[in-house]
């Protein structure tokens, strides 16, 4: 089959090459992908400035259909459409965050498409208990969209008190953040979403999907429109989904005093930012990295309630062959959701 592979370690050294199709084991399941997300952790591993161990086949974002099942698995039926959760696909089970579901913080973890084989090729192979089906009215495409909203969902529903009546900023409108801003909408919060001058395209997004107001840092100041939206006071909640240090900047600027931030986005970098803001106004800090099962419980759930669609997050749909033009995109911020599929 062919699959996109992280050929060697260094930058650049992806492309497509004809590998073997992975065989089923007797506790396992093999999944025919339908879609696979581009992620920016797909655009780290390329240019190697995210932890790798080529020779390995990229994507972890995916969603598609059980074609075989080992003789010792029970639970899953084949035909049926799962989401896969290729972050626990190696881990200790031992240590006390494998035991308490916090299995992102085991030393010895890989995930798919950076630690083992993943989901840019035909076929995968997982065990059931990486596999979540999803409801029959969630389509595959949508489905892929999994991974990138169960990391919005911790963020939002889960390591972030978020209350009726509050105001919100969610800085940086890339997929995470208008995925986080999806969720907000959904509870009745106000939500502003700030951008960059790159950002126009996905600024529109953000006002289609519910957005009290879009605002491009680049002609307007932040702070100008979060007076004008909370009467001068700031708002209540922070989400910094950007990982750039203006924009970190900017969410403490626009807390008010008492006001929780939550740091989603990642900076790849050490960055300054004014911490005697933390003290003065005595903000409440968090991070929010990926999630847990239970998270993945949670979104099907959620899947389920039909409240929240995000298959309008997807803007582009493309073959394998053609990932370069999948990556420009994304890293150029032409468009949302970049998905591919397998040929």
């Amino acid at each position: 089959m062919k699959a996109l592979v992280k050929h060697a370690p260094g930058d650049g050294n992806v492309d497509i090459l004809d590998v073997e199709e992975p065989t089923c084991g007797d506790k396992q399941v093999r999944v025919e992908v339908a879609f696979c997300g581009v992620c920016g952790t797909d655009i780290h591993i390329l240019h190697d400035t995210f932890r790798n161990y080529p020779p390995v086949i990229l994507g972890h974002e995916f969603a598609g259909t059980v074609v075989e099942l080992g003789k010792s698995v029970t639970g899953i039926s084949l035909g049926e459409k799962v989401a896969g959760l290729g972050a626990t696909a190696v881990t200790c089970g031992r240590c006390e965050y494998c035991l308490s579901g916090h299995f992102i913080f085991c030393s010895d973890r890989r995930g798919m498409g950076h630690g083992v084989n993943g989901g840019f090729a035909r076929y995968v192979v997982m065990r059931p208990d990486q596999l979540f089906p999803v409801p029959e009215a969630v389509s595959l495409q949508e489905a892929s969209l999994s991974e990138p909203f169960a990391a919005a969902i911790q963020a939002v529903a889960e390591m972030t008190q978020v209350r009726i009546g509050d105001i919100v900023l969610v800085s940086g409108p890339g997929p995470i953040g208008l995925l986080c801003l999806k969720l907000l909408v959904a509870e009745g919060l106000t939500t502003i979403v700030a951008g960059a001058p790159g950002d126009s395209v996905r600024l529109e997004a953000a006002q289609r999907f519910g957005a009290a107001m879009g605002v491009n840092v680049g002609e307007r100041s932040l702070l100008d429109a979060v007076h004008e939206v909370t009467d001068g006071r700031g708002v209540d909640v922070a989400f910094e989904c950007a990982g750039h240090e203006s924009s970190v900047r900017g969410c403490l600027d626009a807390l008010r005093p008492m006001g929780r931030y939550t740091q989603v986005g990642i900076c790849g970098r050490e960055i300054r930012f004014p911490i005697d803001q933390i003290f003065y106004k005595q903000l409440k800090l968090s991070g929010s990295i990926c999630y847990t099962a239970g998270t993945w419980g949670r979104m099907m759930k959620i899947y389920a309630q039909g409240r929240v669609r995000i298959n309008d997050i997807v803007s582009s749909k493309l073959p394998i062959s053609e990932w370069r033009t999948a990556f420009d995109l994304c890293m150029g911020k032409q468009g949302l959701k970049v998905l591919m599929y397998p040929e």
